[in-house]
């Protein structure tokens, strides 16, 4: 069994895919994902502009 690459999915796309990305990269479920994201907020610290980053270096998802 292969882990997927990981990759902001097209479709199940809130804002940019990237919660959604790492949560089917790891196996998770990306309402918990995006719960942890949205909460990391509330401290102090560079989470936008890792999302930032990640919207802009983690790939789309390739159609076949």
């Amino acid at each position: 069994m292969s882990t997927p690459k990981l990759s902001r999915p097209r479709q199940g796309r809130v804002i940019a895919g990237v919660c959604a990305g790492i949560a089917r990269r790891f196996g998770w479920d990306p309402t918990v994902v995006r719960v942890i994201a949205v909460a990391s907020i509330l401290i102090p610290g560079p989470q936008v502009l890792a999302y930032v980053i990640c919207w802009v270096f983690v790939p789309n998802e390739r159609t076949a």
